[in-house]
């Protein structure tokens, strides 16, 4: 007579998923090579040397602190005390058994230091230069798009508006898929966040400009607040992003002008920006079926960016201030692309 075959205990499925953590993590550790992003962080982080108190840091022990924050989607405090529960957790970020981890306080600090430097945007741009050499990010072609990041702290009570218009678009349904409200910013309030109307809702707002390639992999992230026009902002990104000659970049409408055309063709690029109707002139039969076919290549941002709110707790900004909301993104853009890698090599070498 055959034995049933028993269930795992509890303490199995637990040793099962801190083997998957492990795996993944050392496998992070030997895609990655931590030494250029050390020396881009310690041109304004340095350990120093406390007598008393707790002690101070490695610059990739709070980087990494930095990166489980944002993959799992915990506060400052939480981080800590994962750090200091989970073996798994400490050995990625390089702590011994004996070593406490990095307090809220200290994590706080290190983030605003590199913010206050300006540092982040340096940081996403050396990891995706690795993952470019090994395969896992193509630049083949590049999408450009934007998504909300709405603050909790917005006004309370009576507000007074003024009215922008952006983003006149012909979709068959209506001709503006969003109108931009600008409020007279009170000082209990983020400040540099804006209201916007998306959909028919109001948002209190940033709004993120991102460029990723065809896999959908994030190569470089612009924060504006929310009542910007796309429009204005195609050019800044894609510089960050450093694309060869020659890339393809596709757009929506919202990018749909003579300028964004010329400008691509200024920087060697290829316009696959979707085109736009006018009053006075409508869409060809042609110039539809372009948009359709950018149409399906467009949705992998989508996908990026509905991955980074699931996963990550994304599109709520937690910090206050247009600079610091955007290391926020930027750090959701390394975690992304990062948690990807892994999946990207593996399939890459099945091929």
């Amino acid at each position: 007579m055959k034995q049933k075959p028993s269930s795992p205990s509890l303490a199995e499925l637990l040793l099962g998923q801190r083997k998957v953590k492990q795996t993944f993590f050392s496998q992070i550790d030997k895609i990655i090579d931590w030494t250029p992003i050390r020396s881009i962080i310690e041109i304004a982080y340095t350990k120093g040397n406390k007598s008393t108190g707790r002690p101070s840091y490695d610059s990739l022990v709070l980087f990494k602190t930095e990166l489980l924050r944002t993959w799992y989607g915990l506060s400052d405090g939480e981080v800590e005390d994962q750090v200091n529960d989970r073996l798994s957790f400490s050995r990625f970020v390089g702590l011994g058994m004996e070593d406490a981890a990095p307090d809220s306080t200290t994590v706080c600090r290190f983030r605003n230091t590199l913010v206050e430097a300006d540092l982040y945007d340096a940081v996403l741009g050396k990891i995706n230069r690795q993952l470019e050499e090994k395969g896992v990010i193509v630049k083949r072609g590049a999408i450009v798009d934007a998504s909300i990041t709405d603050t909790p702290r917005r006004p309370r009570g009576r507000k007074e508006y003024e009215v922008v218009e952006d983003r006149h678009e012909e979709d068959g349904r209506e001709t503006s898929q969003e109108a931009m409200l600008k409020e007279v910013v009170k000082s209990n309030v983020d400040a540099e966040a804006r209201w916007v109307k998306k959909m028919g809702k109001l948002h209190f707002s940033y709004k993120r400009h991102t460029v990723t390639d065809e896999n959908g992999l994030v190569l470089a992230e612009e924060t504006t607040a929310a009542n910007e026009s796309d429009i204005k902002y195609l050019e800044t990104p894609l510089k960050k992003a450093d694309l060869p000659q020659g890339t393809p970049v596709y757009a929506d409408k919202g990018y749909d002008s003579a300028e964004n055309r010329k400008t691509l063709g200024k920087m060697k690029l290829k316009s696959r920006i979707m085109h736009k109707g006018t009053m006075g002139k409508k869409v060809t039969k042609r110039q539809q079926r372009v948009n359709v076919a950018i149409s399906k290549i467009r949705y992998k941002f989508e996908r990026t960016f509905g991955s980074i709110c699931r996963w990550f707790l994304g599109g709520v900004a937690r910090y206050v201030g247009l600079s610091k909301t955007h290391a926020q993104h930027t750090m959701e853009a390394m975690a992304y692309s990062l948690y990807r890698a892994l999946g990207i090599i593996v399939s890459n070498s099945l091929k």
